[in-house]
């Protein structure tokens, strides 16, 4: 992606000044803590550092109070000016299933990697790893980014290794190329919902309630979602191939297929009633400015941004999310590094911060823009096949998505 382009991806927030850490240490805790820099090089322009602040394990009633930590930090930096390599986000078989991400970077033949998206996990059984918001991979938009206010977004070309966070929006709609009639589309690869008013119309084109118009491409599962409702599969060229006024197909390479439920049934036949159809799909930042989708390019989605130009952005906030938790992070420096820090928590060996903590600690570690990443128990850092810290849970969590460098040139497909 061109730099011009990647420009356009910024926050929407006002920085809030607050005082950095003393040089070379976190701002985590008392300010007598003994702290434990370790770093080795992974590869050229890849640099692996475990921080441990503090020595003795914490009261298991105090994990969430304690200003004693300690806290165990990994830190992966890649600095574009000398890495062979490049990072990119990927995921497993389909995009509606969880592997974990030490597998992830292990199927990739990557040298390191953290989890990234927020996904549905226990939400939905059948589509676990459905991401809740921005799945961009390879110039594939395969799952749009959501409105919910506190999405962020980080996107990063593999070609250049240039990265950056900010908050994407998206639209599409699916026009007649004969009648011009035309539909938006709400949603890329997630299931859409029935009208529970619905459900038992053996027609769901006499539904009146509203519904949902969702694309499906073969990314997605082995089958796309079935039930009530109506389906369209479209050839490369998006004409149509079969309409069923069920849901649930198998898709051919270069097949989409277009679902919906509700009133949305009859509008979509009625859209692709002539054959053919023009689809659009259109990612913008929050200025408006279009962000061309081109191969090479990722992106993820994670919630709330940590900061901005250098300065702590994260909004006050209270309840479970915002208390002391894992955490996986993902920013740039000023001079173009990238940072990708795991911080443990939930545990006596590593307590784990709060969102306030999580920012501080990302712009301690100089990360000029930084977002967070889905963390508690995802919180995952696999590094040349083996976690290297260590999650909350009794085992490695299965995630939707994993950012990984891979050390070697991109190329389309890889």
């Amino acid at each position: 992606m061109a730099a011009a382009a990647l420009a356009a991806v910024a926050l929407g927030v006002v920085p809030q000044a607050r005082a950095e850490a003393a040089a070379g240490t976190l701002p985590l805790g008392d300010a007598d803590l003994t702290e434990v820099h370790a770093s080795r090089a992974l590869a050229e322009g890849v640099t692996l550092t475990r921080i441990e602040r503090g020595s003795a394990p914490a009261p298991a009633d105090q994990i969430n109070t304690t200003t004693r930590g300690p806290w165990v930090v990994n830190v992966l930096t890649i600095d574009p000016s000398k890495a062979r390599g490049h990072l990119k986000a990927t995921y497993g078989p389909d995009l509606a299933k969880v592997e974990k991400t030490t597998d992830l970077v292990r199927a990739s033949g990557a040298l390191a990697g953290v989890n990234a998206s927020f996904f549905t996990f226990t939400a939905s059984q059948l589509y676990p790893g459905d991401p809740v918001g921005l799945g961009l991979f390879g110039g594939k938009l395969l799952s749009e980014p959501i409105s919910d206010p506190a999405e962020v977004n980080f996107v990063v070309d593999a070609n250049s290794n240039r990265a950056l966070t900010g908050k994407l929006t998206w639209s599409g709609s699916v026009r007649n190329r004969q009648t011009d009639a035309t539909l938006p589309l709400e949603f890329i690869n997630h299931p859409p919902v029935v009208p529970a008013g619905c459900a038992a119309l053996v027609d769901q084109t006499q539904c009146t309630l509203p519904g949902d118009v969702v694309e499906f491409t073969p990314e997605f599962a082995a089958a796309t979602p079935s039930g009530a409702g109506v389906e369209v599969v479209l050839d490369r060229l998006g004409c149509v191939v079969r309409t069923s006024t069920t849901r649930g197909t198998t898709l051919a390479a270069g097949q989409t297929s277009l679902q919906a439920t509700g009133r949305d049934t009859a509008a979509l036949l009625d859209v692709t009633a002539q054959g053919c159809v023009s689809m659009t799909s259109t990612l913008t930042d929050q200025n408006g400015e279009h962000l061309p989708v081109r191969p090479g390019l990722f992106g993820v989605t994670g919630r709330y941004p940590l900061t901005a130009d250098g300065q702590i952005v994260v909004p006050a906030g209270s309840g479970s999310f915002f208390d002391r938790n894992p955490r996986t992070i993902a920013g740039t420096t000023r001079d173009g590094k990238i940072v990708l820090a795991t911080i443990d928590g939930r545990q006596t060996t590593s307590v784990g911060t709060t969102m306030d903590e999580t920012a501080a600690v990302a712009q301690a570690l100089g990360m000029s823009d930084s977002i967070n990443l889905d963390g508690g128990g995802s919180t995952a850092m696999s590094v040349e096949g083996a976690l290297v810290n260590r999650p909350s849970g009794s085992t490695e969590r299965a995630v939707g998505d994993a950012l990984i460098y891979v050390d070697g040139p991109y190329r389309s497909g890889n």
